[in-house]
């Protein structure tokens, strides 16, 4: 991965990237919202509300696995000081706390007509909450420091601490009582939920997981641009003190 350390092979990988993930994430988006809505069965107990769980469970997948690569980008720059971990990592930060956001958002509105309630403090909603708050102080801790590499070390450690919180959540709804029902897609034994449900499911799944890398690309191009502009901003401005 060092040969990527250079921010200009880097931007050259990612403008080959980028247009065959957009391809490739229209597709996906495309075809799971067909599926989702035309070839997706009416559940017996939910009726048409099962429909949330195409936007609910895609977007809580991807708030999970953003978090996770923004602990492994984190851990990277930590150890082996990758120049453009950091960067990464940043950058992931609000695309990971909108997935959040977004799955306790629909959440709620998927609860109130089989709960009965918008929220509960149950195990697995708390916990989520805790992951966005997790991302919002990851962001606020960036804005805390004026020295870049202090404010690198801090936030990496905060999301290195955070990771605790990931398998609570993917665990709470074995470990407490909970209005969430257990796992039935990721299985031992197999998934739980009918083949035409599942399908759109995975295909939005990709389709989030593709959103993701787009927008990532785009924003680790953004501040790489913004801090060379920066520095040659302060070149300039030495010149001409110099001078």
């Amino acid at each position: 991965m060092h040969k990527f350390a250079n921010p200009a092979k880097f931007n050259r990988l990612a403008d080959r990237m980028l247009p065959w993930m957009i391809i490739l994430g229209i597709a996906a988006f495309t075809a799971g919202v067909y599926y989702a809505l035309f070839n997706s069965p009416v559940d017996y107990q939910q009726g048409n509300s099962v429909r949330m769980m195409y936007v609910h469970v895609p977007s809580a997948w991807a708030s999970m696995s953003v978090y996770g690569f923004m602990a492994a980008a984190s851990f990277v720059a930590l150890v082996w000081r990758h120049p453009l971990a950091l960067i990464a990592a940043k950058a992931a930060a609000p695309i990971g706390a909108v997935f959040t956001a977004l799955a306790l958002f629909t959440g709620s509105l998927w609860g109130k007509p089989m709960w009965g309630t918008y929220w509960e403090w149950d195990g697995r909603m708390t916990s989520v909450l805790v992951l966005l708050f997790l991302y919002i102080g990851y962001m606020a801790l960036w804005q805390a420091f004026e020295d870049d590499e202090k404010a690198g070390r801090a936030t990496s450690i905060l999301a290195l601490v955070g990771v605790v919180n990931l398998p609570i959540i993917k665990f709470s709804v074995e470990w407490w009582n909970t209005l969430h029902q257990p796992a039935s897609v990721f299985r031992l034994d197999g998934p739980t939920i009918a083949g035409e449900m599942l399908v759109p499911l995975f295909i939005l799944g990709i389709a989030y997981q593709l959103y993701f890398g787009v927008v990532l690309l785009w924003r680790m191009k953004f501040e790489i641009n913004k801090r060379k502009i920066d520095v040659m901003r302060q070149m300039a401005m030495s010149s001409e003190n110099g001078a």
